[in-house]
């Protein structure tokens, strides 16, 4: 799938879409009013451009004209009237949308410094990188986000697919979107939330329904790993690992730090920081500051043969 920079000015989902309309609208007018007070700035100082003759005596004074005074009073007042009802409607629209029977819900939880996504309805839990699936404007099928925190203030913003929403600790939040393309969408914690805020990124995978269907039966299944890895599954087990993370069919519930059951599936690492090779897997087991400088990851102090068994394990997690 391609994937698509971050820009407000290519909405691809309905609430993107209205947020975008409403920016237009509140350029042009903006646009108008500039248009309209510089070109009396332009004619006043053209039309007026002469010294008087007399020095010293002022140009003749306009005073109490109700015309003059009315004009300056109702014009502002009526466009700002219809900036709010423009900005409330679009506001109401987005905000008080009521999920369809066949929406989408998933949990976002935001940890310093990456994300954490859970399908209730599917028992699935992935990171950083959220699959939806499309929505046909024929059959509408809306994506409904509960927005959480585990720690501090955070943002979700996919800037083509809906306007930011923060994620505020002991507060949840709720937003929606509802892509109508395919593809790869980039977006960013938009609320700075700590040392590594510029790296705590994300993606947003918009597939067919047949593909995001086959998405969810894998991320269902329990990852299997070879005798060829036993040793490396070892070492992830007694180690410290588990203190934090969990794999499907292994002992431990670590919650600190993402699911790792199916890791290979996720094209980068590190919340977007690096992609998810096998030469990127190691240095940031090895050491995580290497890749994202103030990572909550420790470096855990394993020995280079551990690293390499540790890491050709994960790389069975699929």
């Amino acid at each position: 799938m391609n994937v698509h920079p971050t820009t407000i000015f290519a909405p691809i989902s309905t609430p993107a879409q209205s947020i975008a309309g409403l920016s237009r609208f509140v350029l042009s007018i903006a646009a108008i009013i500039f248009i309209v007070v510089f070109t009396l700035l332009a004619y006043a100082i053209v039309r007026f451009r002469q010294r008087q003759p007399d020095k010293d005596r002022e140009p003749p004074q306009v005073y109490g004209s109700t015309e003059i005074e009315i004009a300056w009073t109702v014009i502002p007042a009526l466009i700002v009237l219809v900036l709010f009802l423009a900005a409330a409607r679009v506001i109401v629209f987005i905000q008080n949308a009521s999920p369809p029977h066949n929406a989408i819900e998933i949990t976002v939880i935001g940890h310093q410094f990456w994300w954490e996504f859970r399908y209730p309805g599917f028992n699935v839990v992935t990171a950083n990188e959220l699959h939806v699936p499309v929505s046909d404007p024929a059959h509408p099928m809306p994506t409904f986000l509960t927005l959480l925190s585990a720690d501090t203030d955070h943002s979700f913003w996919v800037p083509r697919l809906a306007g930011k929403t923060d994620l505020i600790p002991n507060h949840p939040n709720r937003m929606w979107i509802e892509p109508q393309e395919p593809g790869i969408f980039l977006g960013q914690c938009a609320q700075y939330c700590g040392t590594q805020h510029a790296k705590m990124l994300l993606r947003v995978y918009v597939e067919p329904s047949i593909a995001f269907e086959r998405w969810i039966r894998d991320q269902r299944q329990t990852a299997v790993a070879t005798d060829a890895v036993s040793e490396g599954r070892v070492t992830f087990e007694t180690g410290p690992c588990l203190a934090c993370h969990k794999v499907k069919g292994i002992a431990g519930n670590g919650q600190y730090g993402p699911n790792l059951t199916h890791l290979m599936s996720r094209d980068t690492i590190a919340s977007g920081a690096a992609v998810n090779t096998t030469e990127n897997l190691r240095r940031w087991i090895s050491d995580p500051n290497l890749i994202k400088p103030g990572a909550k990851m420790p470096a855990l102090g394993l020995s280079a043969h551990q690293i390499d068994v540790v890491t050709a394990y994960l790389e069975t997690l699929r």
